[in-house]
């Protein structure tokens, strides 16, 4: 496993000192397609203006993104800056759409997966729609978050839980900071590529409509979402939207 995305070559570009991936949904697929061997033991994340602010102000949450295999650009907001950045050659890719596109991608068929995070009513029902939506996808093994850190030892078994499910994938949705620092402390530990997909559990288990196809185009899906969960998510989005901004436009 590469120690750092510099080592294949997988370029970034820099928000507020933090580096996002330059890469299209094609793109980032054809990165994991091509060096998923490469990839085993290290991990992705989906990046947004949450995240990006809580690693701008916090040192060890910046080394946690800075040594994913691939932070996607998973915002609007980034996606933007990063395509002018980068002349162009950047879209948004969100955590829910490149799992959705592993999902059903032929580069991938018969690969295992396995799912960590959320409810145990809520992951179980979200593996009974996947079975209907996605027949032929190799689940693995699943299990739900206990909604805390893990000890040093939990983290150990479930490694081992993951590597005796053969997974290739490992889908992993606490949400940020925390599955972001639980796949850093599990690094270099599993025989598998894991990625962070946020609320990824909850549109698939059905709890939570994806937002139109209009409405992301827009870049409106944080509104969209907000409207879901207005108490989770004002306070973050009204802090963070505005530090972003600041940050960004006084390069503090």
């Amino acid at each position: 496993m590469a120690s750092t995305f510099e080592e294949m070559n997988q370029p970034r570009v820099e928000i507020l000192g933090v580096p996002i991936s330059v890469v299209t949904m094609e793109a980032a697929l054809e990165y994991i397609s091509q060096h998923l061997e490469q990839l085993r033991g290290g991990y992705v994340c989906a990046a947004n203006v949450h995240t990006t602010v809580t690693a701008h102000e916090n040192q060890d949450f910046l080394r946690v993104q800075k040594e994913s295999a691939l932070t996607l650009p998973d915002g609007k907001p980034l996606a933007v800056i990063g395509k002018r950045k980068s002349r162009g050659q950047m879209e948004k890719v969100t955590g829910t759409h490149f799992m959705q596109h592993i999902f059903t991608d032929c580069r991938f068929a018969g690969k295992k997966h396995y799912f960590y995070g959320t409810r145990s009513d809520e992951i179980s029902q979200m593996i009974l729609r996947i079975h209907e939506d996605y027949p032929t996808l190799n689940i693995c093994g699943y299990e739900a978050s206990v909604f805390r850190e893990l000890r040093d030892e939990e983290v150990d078994e479930l490694a081992k839980r993951i590597n005796c499910s053969g997974a290739d994938f490992v889908w992993v949705a606490l949400g940020a900071p925390r599955q972001e620092q639980l796949m850093y402390r599990m690094k270099g530990m599993t025989k598998s590529i894991m990625v962070g997909v946020g609320g990824a559990f909850h549109i698939l288990s059905g709890k939570i409509s994806d937002a139109p196809l209009w409405m992301q185009n827009a870049g409106l899906e944080w509104f969209y979402r907000l409207c879901k969960e207005p108490k989770r998510l004002f306070s973050r989005y009204l802090i963070t939207n505005t530090k972003f901004l600041y940050y960004l436009f006084t390069n503090q």
